[in-house]
C-alpha cells in the first residue's frame, strides 16, 4: 500500500518541482538581464559624412598612385595625403579639375581647371578672387618619387551641393610645375594622375 502511494504521490511532486523552477506563463527571456547597448562612438578609421577622398591613378603612361583626403575648415578646405611614382626630386602642378570624369588615357577628360567664379588663374596665395578655386600649391616629390600633399583652398566647400563644391570634381597632378603665370592652367604640360573626389 505505502509502494503504491509514492508512485502515486511522485507526479506531484515533479510538477511541484517543475513549477518552483518556472512559473506557468513567466517569461525568462524578460528576467534575463538587458543587453549592453552597442558603443555610440565611431572607429578611429570611419569617415566622417562631412570628408571626401580621392584615389589617384596614373594617367599619360605614367604610373604615379596616390590618396587624398579632403576635409572642411574654417572658410575652405584641407587636403592631406601621399603621393608616389613620382621621379625623384620633382615638382609638379596640383589643380583641381572641372569635371569628375578620369576615364580618358591622358585625363582631358577632366576638363579645365574648376573655376566658378571665372577668375583668372593663379598662385595660391593670390586673393580668392584672383584665381581659380581649383589653383593649388604644387607639389614636391622626394628622392624616392614620393610627395607629402598638405595643402588648403580657400573658398572651396564639400557636399553642400553650392558652386564651390569640390564634391564629384577631379584630382589632377600635371607633368611639370604650375609656373602661376601662364594662362589658362600655368603651363604645366601633361596630365599625369587623376582621381575623381567622393
Amino acid at each position: 500500500m505505502r509502494t503504491r502511494l509514492l508512485v502515486a504521490l511522485m507526479p506531484c511532486a515533479i510538477l511541484i518541482g517543475c513549477g518552483r523552477a518556472e512559473a506557468p506563463g513567466q517569461d525568462t527571456a524578460a528576467s534575463a538581464p538587458p543587453p549592453t547597448a552597442a558603443p555610440t562612438s565611431l572607429a578611429p578609421d570611419v569617415t566622417l559624412p562631412e570628408a571626401a577622398v580621392a584615389k589617384l591613378e596614373g594617367r599619360s603612361g605614367k604610373a604615379v598612385t596616390g590618396e587624398l583626403q579632403f576635409a572642411p575648415m574654417e572658410g575652405g578646405v584641407t587636403i592631406k595625403g601621399e603621393i608616389a611614382g613620382l621621379p625623384p626630386g620633382s615638382e609638379h602642378g596640383f589643380h583641381i579639375h572641372e569635371t569628375g570624369d578620369c576615364s580618358s588615357p591622358d585625363a582631358e577628360s577632366a576638363g579645365a581647371h574648376f573655376n566658378p567664379e571665372h577668375a583668372q588663374h593663379g598662385g595660391p596665395t593670390v586673393a580668392v578672387a584672383e584665381r581659380h578655386v581649383g589653383d593649388v600649391p604644387n607639389i614636391k616629390a622626394d628622392a624616392m618619387g614620393h610627395a607629402a600633399v598638405s595643402a588648403s583652398i580657400p573658398g572651396a566647400s564639400l557636399h553642400n551641393g553650392g558652386p564651390h563644391d569640390l564634391v564629384g570634381k577631379a584630382v589632377i597632378v600635371h607633368e611639370k610645375r604650375d609656373d602661376y603665370v601662364s594662362q589658362p592652367g600655368g603651363d604645366a604640360g601633361a596630365r599625369i594622375a587623376c582621381g575623381v573626389i567622393r
